[in-house]
């Protein structure tokens, strides 16, 4: 085990250091100039040559590859071309909304769309079977930010029960912080619901039709044992695996879902840092979310072992 998990993290470093190369060739390829945009539109071509000379961009891509990676691998993401903040420090003080907003969808997505599998699985071809493939097909078809905007005209506006927008600290109340992200929580989950719900349908509904299943209810086991001890039990390894690679969905309705809401989190930020072109703090995002996708995919692999003892590493 201690093995396996030392070569799944070695095995992380070329996978990072990719990401970090494509994602640092982009930006510099993409049109338009941070310097421009920090010089405003009065200033001259020598301003615009001297921000550039003080922000390193007039070395060869190269050069400025391997400086940002020696950076790196000390620790230090840069410092923001427009706030002038170290970019782990601007990245540490919007952490918090965006895990506590895809903690919440990310239970949410599980309450909801595993039982909603499991049930359309057992009453397969049925009127919920056929209410869930509908929903799915409605849900994959809407964007998060329009289910976003008509959560705030009915909660929000309408109704008033919720705010709009913003977002309050943990720190400052559980209920004001709890209500801050219900609606965005909800805009963000329903594509991961519809997905994980067609994914628990389609592995319960294969192992209701195995041997094991069929001698459980001989023997005389209930109905909700059968689903939930035997059938949900032995699919549970390719649902645990897409809601694993479903994270990459999760972090990308935050990107968006933060701006509709005008929450303060990373995705915010990164919407700010793309909008202003701000290499360094585009970069330190991209790497904190990449550390996240693969940590949690790391975390998936190990848990096979707890629904299928046969799984050696």
């Amino acid at each position: 085990m201690f093995f396996f998990v030392m070569r799944r993290v070695v095995a992380t470093v070329p996978v990072l250091v990719v990401v970090a190369f494509i994602v640092f060739l982009m930006l510099r390829l993409a049109p338009g100039d941070p310097a421009a945009s920090i010089v405003g539109s009065g200033g001259t071509s020598e301003d615009i040559a001297r921000v550039r000379e003080q922000l390193g961009l007039n070395a060869s891509l190269p050069v400025q590859f391997v400086q940002w990676s020696g950076r790196m691998l000390r620790g230090d993401l840069g410092e923001s071309f427009f706030m002038k903040k170290s970019v782990v420090e601007l990245i540490m003080q919007r952490v918090e909304p965006t895990v506590s907003l895809t903690l919440i969808a990310l239970i949410t997505t599980s309450l909801i769309a595993i039982p909603l599998g499991v049930l359309a699985a057992w009453r397969h071809g049925g009127l919920l079977d056929r209410m869930l493939m509908g929903f799915s097909v409605l849900g994959f078809s809407i964007p998060s930010f329009v289910i976003g905007y008509l959560l705030i005209w009915r909660f929000a506006l309408h109704t008033r029960w919720l705010p709009v927008q913003g977002y309050t600290r943990i720190a400052d109340g559980v209920g004001p912080w709890l209500a801050h992200l219900v609606l965005p929580a909800i805009a963000i989950s329903i594509i991961y619901i519809a997905l994980i719900a067609r994914v628990t349908r389609a592995a319960v509904a294969e192992a209701l039709t195995e041997d094991y299943i069929r001698t459980a209810r001989a023997k005389g086991i209930s109905e909700l044992r059968v689903l939930m001890r035997h059938a949900l039990a032995n699919a549970a390894i390719p649902i645990v695996t897409v809601i694993g690679l479903g994270i990459a969905l999760l972090i990308g309705g935050v990107v968006v879902t933060e701006s509709v809401f005008a929450i303060p989190g990373l995705g915010q930020l990164t919407v700010d840092a793309v909008l202003s072109r701000d290499f360094p703090l585009i970069q330190g995002i991209t790497l904190f979310f990449s550390v996240v996708y693969v940590g949690v995919n790391l975390l998936i692999d190990l848990s096979y072992l707890v629904f299928d003892p046969r799984i050696r590493y």
